[in-house]
């Protein structure tokens, strides 16, 4: 059955991650993050794991990225302003096809912005943080069971598409303590390893044409070779232009032709639902009690729930505009992720957003006020 504990979402992260199978950690304490980093010093060693205060977070990522071609499974955390500074190094893992796990505990910003009150204004950082055309896995949690099964999936998803993973969690869920189970590691499923190589005479580390290239273990024979620049099957420098536009292709296919099997997410009474609630994170705790509200009032709402920010759950979204007679999209910031569903609303319907900047959490009457309005 396991072990049922009281404990803190970021500590759940650092318990899931090491479920997972991760054993190098290498970060800067950021506010509001700072715990994964204090509780990874602590248990990584008794697992015969690795932990490395960085410098800053461009050396943290740089380590991770090292230690994931050295065959660890490595993880970082971080917030809003660190996960700016790794922006360019992400975009090294991205090209590289680097398995790791970023955890971007969101506080409220631009900058330094307000260091311990929640925000969920990375999104579209989580997205585009680093140039080029790439995709990418963004993962969030509303719960401390979450942080830690979550963490697993985002393992999971890294090995199985190589390539970093964002865990976009925010300061509620970061800071928050609640009941999450542990399960007795004879109970926890073995961890996704990557495809052994077996004895290819010439390992192409970047040849997908029968799907994703396994990684060479750390000491085999086999070279894997990652720089910056554009490369060919074998990771040598290379500018041709065909060359250029099907690894680029295949960076954003891999992702986005997967959908199915990467994008999570939690209908809540949806089945007689006219009006819907799109949230994540924290936010969708106040969206769940929001809908509690609204039904006790006889209002048929539902709730649907985006673990999985990207890939965007299309099929979902589009299934539950084409029910409903209005949209409320709460959020802790301007309205980052609401443009994805209104490019969706093909029957025009309404489509608003319930939007807080000052550093305090969304109300569940906030969001009630606001479906009042849609429906008047």
């Amino acid at each position: 059955m396991g072990k049922i504990r009281f404990m803190q979402g970021n500590e759940a992260m650092t318990e899931g991650a090491i479920a997972a199978g991760a054993r190098f950690y290498a970060g800067y304490p950021i506010t509001p993050s700072t715990e994964v980093a204090e509780t990874s010093a602590i248990r990584l060693p008794q697992v015969g794991g690795v932990y490395i205060q960085m410098e800053d977070e461009i050396g943290s990522i740089a380590a991770l990225i090292g230690a994931a071609c050295a065959g660890k499974k490595a993880y970082t955390a971080t917030s809003g302003p660190g996960l700016s500074l790794m922006a360019e190094n992400l975009g090294v893992a991205v090209l590289g096809e680097v398995p790791c796990v970023i955890i971007d505990v969101q506080r409220s910003g631009p900058s330094t912005g307000m260091a311990t009150r929640p925000a969920q204004g990375d999104v579209m950082q989580a997205r585009w943080g680093t140039h080029g055309d790439h995709a990418m896995i963004a993962l969030a949690p509303s719960s401390v069971q979450d942080c830690y099964d979550l963490m697993r999936t985002a393992f999971a998803y890294a090995q199985r598409y190589r390539t970093p993973v964002i865990f976009l969690a925010d300061e509620i869920i970061g800071h928050l303590r609640e009941r999450c189970v542990i399960p007795d590691p004879e109970e926890i499923p073995p961890a996704e390893q990557p495809d052994a190589i077996g004895n290819l005479q010439e390992y192409r580390p970047y040849d997908h044409t029968n799907g994703l290239a396994p990684l060479a273990a750390y000491g085999s024979k086999h070279i894997f070779k990652i720089n910056g620049s554009m490369h060919d099957q074998m990771g040598r420098p290379c500018a041709d232009p065909q060359n250029a536009d099907q690894v680029i292709r295949h960076l954003s296919e891999k992702i986005e032709g997967a959908k199915d099997e990467i994008t999570l997410t939690r209908a809540y009474r949806m089945e007689d639902a006219s009006y819907v609630l799109i949230a994540y994170g924290g936010t969708a705790r106040s969206a769940l009690s929001a809908m509690e509200l609204a039904r006790a009032e006889g209002i048929p709402v539902g709730v649907l729930q985006l673990v999985t920010v990207w890939p965007v759950a299309e099929k979902e979204i589009d299934a539950a505009l084409a029910q409903v007679k209005a949209v409320v999209v709460p959020e802790l910031n301007l309205g980052q992720f609401i443009g994805e569903v209104r490019v969706r609303n093909r029957r025009n319907i309404p489509v608003v957003g319930v939007n807080r900047v000052d550093g305090k959490p969304i109300e569940p009457a906030e969001i009630l006020e606001k479906l009042r309005e849609v429906m008047a």
